[in-house]
């Protein structure tokens, strides 16, 4: 799943061509979007910095891309301390989260990206340094084994997951300031395209930043990424400033549409309305018809095209809606209006 994914120019997942520190806010104040969760964040690390205690653990959850690793980043610096950073799958031993712990100052911010991928002997030690900033280890086998308890500096957890479902309840349990991130707007988006372009040099007008930040699929991960494309094209067109009509040029030349779809959704989108009619039909039959897994259909493509609107999840399978037989340009077929599926036999309601 990973390959396919990261070779698609709006998969959310990062990328090595996404590192930029510079396009990064820095502080609370100059993140975009998320309103009420950067209001509400504000607020518990003012009342941890008053009362002179380590922040509460945080648990950021919601799809990739949009901006989990940066909110950590701004809880430490705005708390004033050091930051550690890794991923669950990168801690494979209980030696390796214990040197990682026994390192970190007081009040200190470990971010564990992948929280959800932790081994789940490496949970267990994890439970009492957060509860109680204490370390059980056991040291040597057999006979000779014996159990070691280390105290620790109070410290916060950072977690974040792209798959909340998959955390365990002890673990989601020690969170306390679980944190839901959500799609953008365009009209945040535009925001965020116009401060890259201006940290980027580039001269950009308010529709061609519109433009990009309507094809983005609602992550600023994505909008970075097509901004940098976009700016590849103008350069060597020697067109500025970037206007609506050369970033709508330029994203048409990149296989993006005005949704923000690729040619990998339009052929999961078109499977349904030309192969089964628009549905109901099992995610299991898709992922064969399409030669993918499962899993990349229900985590890269589904997650969007649901949120637009395009199909539908039901207990009999995926159901394309009319706004996705709109969006291919086809007509739909007519529903039966008994059982609220479409009529394929072209027959009469409820033959």
């Amino acid at each position: 799943m990973a390959a396919d994914d990261q070779d698609r120019l709006i998969s959310a997942r990062r990328r090595e061509d996404d590192a930029d520190a510079s396009m990064r806010p820095q502080a609370l104040d100059d993140f975009i979007g998320q309103q009420l969760l950067r209001e509400n964040l504000g607020v518990y690390i003012q009342a941890a910095k008053a009362r002179g205690n380590a922040l509460d653990h945080v648990l950021f959850h919601g799809p990739p891309g949009l901006g989990k690793t940066t909110l950590a980043q701004i809880v430490a610096k705005e708390m004033g301390v050091g930051f550690r950073a890794t991923s669950g799958p990168m801690i494979a031993r209980a030696g390796d989260l214990a040197a990682i712990l026994t390192n970190l100052e007081a009040h200190d911010v470990l971010f564990i990206d992948e929280i959800h991928r932790l081994n789940p002997a490496i949970e267990e030690v994890l439970y009492p340094a957060m509860e109680d900033f204490q370390l059980d280890l056991i040291i040597g086998e057999g006979p000779a084994a014996r159990s070691v308890r280390i105290d620790l500096h109070p410290f916060t957890l950072v977690g974040a997951t792209t798959r909340q479902g998959l955390l365990t309840r002890p673990l989601r349990d020690r969170f306390g300031i679980p944190l839901q991130m959500k799609f953008y707007e365009p009209e945040e988006l535009e925001a965020i395209v116009r401060r890259g372009a201006s940290v980027m040099g580039l001269e950009i007008t308010a529709d061609g930043a519109m433009e990009i930040a309507r094809r983005s699929r609602g992550t600023p991960r994505v909008a970075g990424r097509l901004l940098r494309r976009v700016s590849d094209f103008a350069l060597v067109a020697k067109r500025s400033p970037v206007d609506r009509h050369i970033a709508d040029a330029a994203l048409k030349r990149l296989d993006v549409d005005a949704m923000g779809l690729d040619a990998m959704d339009r052929k999961y989108l078109e499977c349904i309305a030309k192969h089964y009619g628009g549905g109901p039909v099992g995610v299991e039959t898709l992922a064969a018809a399409l030669s993918e897994e499962r899993d990349t259909l229900e985590e890269v493509i589904e997650p969007f095209v649901i949120q637009k609107g395009l199909i539908q999840r039901t207990p009999r399978g995926r159901v394309l809606s009319e706004a996705g037989f709109s969006h291919l340009g086809l007509m739909p077929p007519r529903r039966d209006a008994a059982c609220g599926q479409f009529d394929l036999l072209n027959g009469s309601e409820g033959a």
